[in-house]
């Protein structure tokens, strides 16, 4: 599971490269970040 640790930085730095590329991307890559870190913490993470 060490990869899970990594996911997080690894998905942010993505994420600011999308919107650095596409500023429209910005509302829909926070809409999903904010989806899954709320599923995350609904199911216990």
């Amino acid at each position: 599971m060490q990869y899970i640790q990594h996911l997080g930085p690894v998905a942010a730095l993505i994420a600011g490269v999308l919107i650095l590329i596409m500023p429209k991307l910005l509302n829909y890559i926070i809409a999903l970040y904010l989806i899954i870190t709320g599923l995350a913490g609904l199911l216990g993470r």
